[in-house]
């Protein structure tokens, strides 16, 4: 990863709250789909709470926000780009519970899809509360470095450098990085549609 400073919760938790009040959902209506107190995400809004991997994802599907959203800090809509570039550096990654970083990858929006790239430390997992994710879309994954475990309700994948996964994001899952010293990087698209 770049030397670019990583999102801090108060900036990620702002634009949750703008992307949340954007599609119409009351804090409690938003609770209620992820199954948490409007406290907690309260507390996600206000940064003092940095939510997993996949609460994240769970709170953008909630309100209906495609998860690249979330890197927009500027809430300026752009339309699709007819050519986009985007240097190494430009865009500051997400930290999320656990230690996960999220970057995007892809240089600027991109109907249906979303290109991204995880760095999982040594034992971090994509839930910190142990319930399996599902979400709109199809997952197409490629581990560069280190390994990561998928799991789902009734089989476990690990992936080592150069191997790659496909499956349907509704197909519960949790994503985790089992060793105790190798840091592991993905790059991940997601197919909307």
């Amino acid at each position: 990863m770049d030397d670019l400073e990583a999102v801090s919760s108060e900036r990620l938790g702002r634009r949750l709250r703008e992307l949340r009040t954007e599609s119409g959902m009351s804090l409690r209506a938003v609770a209620r789909e992820l199954g948490i107190s409007a406290s907690a995400v309260s507390q996600i809004e206000r940064g003092t709470m940095r939510p997993s991997v996949s609460r994240l994802i769970a709170y953008v599907s909630a309100i209906g926000a495609p998860l690249a959203a979330v890197f927009d800090l500027t809430g300026q809509k752009e339309p699709p780009p007819e050519l986009a570039v985007r240097r190494a550096g430009e865009v500051a990654p997400i930290r999320l519970g656990g230690g996960v970083t999220f970057r995007r990858l892809s240089p600027g929006p991109t109907p249906d899809v979303e290109f991204f790239e995880s760095t999982y430390p040594p034992h971090a997992v994509s839930t910190a509360h142990g319930q399996f994710l599902k979400h709109e879309g199809y997952e197409v994954g490629t581990v560069t470095a280190g390994e990561l475990t998928i799991e789902f309700e009734s089989e476990a994948v690990t992936l080592a450098a150069g191997d790659s996964i496909t499956f349907p994001c509704s197909r519960p899952h949790i994503i985790g990085n089992r060793s105790a010293t190798v840091t592991a990087v993905a790059t991940w698209l997601i197919v909307h549609g």
